[in-house]
C-alpha cells in the first residue's frame, strides 16, 4: 500500500515541478492600454466660418488648411490703416525736409524790410536831436519860444521810441530767418517718427490677426472630431477639430511592485493587441510612485495591488494601435 502511493504521488509531483519550470520561463508580462496625443485645433481670432476642409477620419499633415475665417472686416481696418501709414509718412518726409527755399527768402525780406525802417527811424532821431539843440540855442539868446523848443524835444522822444521799435523788428526778423533755416527741432522729428512706427505697429497686428484666419494642422495626426461648419460664427480659442496623433502612440502598462527593479529607460518591449497582432517598442517613463491598478486594466482582485505606471513608446505609423485598445507588454 506504502509503494502504491509513492507510485502515484510521484509524476503528479513531478507534473508541478515541469509547470512552475514552465511558468518561470516564460517572459514577464504587464496590462494596460494604448494612449495617443490629442489636439484641440482652435484659431487665435473669431470670425465667421467660410471653408472648412478636412472630414473626420481624414489623416492630415502638419501645415495643411483645415480652416478659413472670414477676414472681411480686417481688410478694410488694413486699407484704413494705409491710409493713415500714407498720411504720418508725408507728415514725417515734411519734417525732415525742413523750410523751403521761398519761406527762407520771405524772412530774408522782411530782415530788410525792418533794417530800412530802422535806418529812417535813426535819421528822424538825428534830425529831431539837431532841431532840438537850434531851438535850445535861440531859446538861451532869445531868439526862440520856450514852446518850439519842448516841441522839438517831443518829436525827439518819439523818434527814439521808433528807432527801439524798429530795432526789436531787425531782431525779431532776423531770428524767424534763423528758425526757419534751422528746420524742425528734434523733438518734432522724433514725434513724426513715433506716429509712423504705431501706424506700422497697429498695421502688423491686423495683417497678423488676417494670418491667424486661416487654420493650419500643427501636427500630422487623424481628424476625430469636426466641431464646426461653414457660416457658423467662433470665438477665438474655441476649439475647431480635434486631432488625434497616431504616429507616435504609447501604451501606459502596470508593473507589480517585484517586477519593476527589472525594467529600465529605453528597454525593448513589444506591445501585443488582443488578436496577437505585435508592435515593437521602447521604454519611454517610468513612474516614480506606485499606485493601485486602474479598474479599467484588472480584475477586482488584481486592482488592489500596488502597481507602477510604465509608458511604451512605439512607431504607429501603420494606424494599428488605437486610442483606449487594451493590450499587453512583453520585456
Amino acid at each position: 500500500m506504502t509503494l502504491l502511493r509513492r507510485v502515484v504521488l510521484l509524476p503528479v509531483f513531478t507534473l508541478a515541478l515541469a509547470c512552475n519550470t514552465i511558468e518561470s520561463d516564460l517572459p514577464p508580462r504587464a496590462s494596460g492600454y494604448v494612449e495617443a496625443t490629442e489636439v484641440r485645433v482652435a484659431a487665435k481670432v473669431g470670425g465667421r466660418v467660410v471653408t472648412v476642409a478636412a472630414e473626420e477620419g481624414a489623416r492630415v499633415v502638419v501645415g495643411q488648411v483645415l480652416v478659413t475665417l472670414s477676414t472681411t472686416d480686417a481688410d478694410l481696418q488694413v486699407n484704413r490703416l494705409l491710409a493713415e501709414r500714407a498720411q504720418a509718412d508725408a507728415q514725417l518726409r515734411l519734417v525732415l525736409a525742413g523750410a523751403r527755399p521761398e519761406d527762407v527768402a520771405q524772412a530774408n525780406a522782411q530782415v530788410a524790410v525792418a533794417e530800412a525802417d530802422l535806418k529812417t527811424a535813426c535819421a528822424d532821431l538825428e534830425a529831431a536831436e539837431v532841431e532840438v539843440a537850434r531851438f535850445s540855442r535861440l531859446v538861451e539868446q532869445r531868439a526862440g519860444t520856450v514852446k518850439a523848443r519842448d516841441d522839438a524835444e517831443a518829436r525827439r522822444r518819439a523818434a527814439e521810441a521808433r528807432v527801439e521799435a524798429m530795432t526789436e523788428r531787425v531782431t525779431s526778423a532776423q531770428v524767424s530767418v534763423t528758425r526757419v533755416s534751422a528746420g524742425a527741432r528734434r523733438e518734432d522729428v522724433e514725434a513724426a517718427r513715433a506716429r509712423l512706427a504705431v501706424v506700422d505697429a497697429a498695421l502688423a497686428t491686423v495683417r497678423a490677426g488676417i494670418d491667424d484666419a486661416t487654420v493650419t494642422a500643427p501636427s500630422d495626426g487623424v481628424v476625430t472630431s469636426r466641431l464646426i461648419e461653414p457660416g457658423e460664427l467662433v470665438s477665438p480659442g474655441l476649439p475647431l477639430l480635434v486631432l488625434l496623433d497616431l504616429d507616435r502612440a504609447w501604451a501606459s502598462v502596470y508593473v507589480e511592485a517585484p517586477q519593476i527593479g527589472a525594467i529600465t529607460l529605453n528597454q525593448e518591449a513589444t506591445v501585443i493587441t488582443d488578436a496577437g497582432e505585435r508592435v515593437p517598442g521602447r521604454v519611454s517613463a517610468i513612474a516614480s510612485r506606485a499606485e493601485f491598478t486602474p479598474r479599467n486594466v484588472q480584475t477586482a482582485d488584481e486592482r488592489a495591488r500596488l502597481v507602477y505606471r510604465v509608458t511604451v513608446s512605439v512607431d504607429n505609423r501603420s494606424g494599428l494601435l488605437k486610442p483606449g485598445m487594451p493590450v499587453e507588454v512583453v520585456w
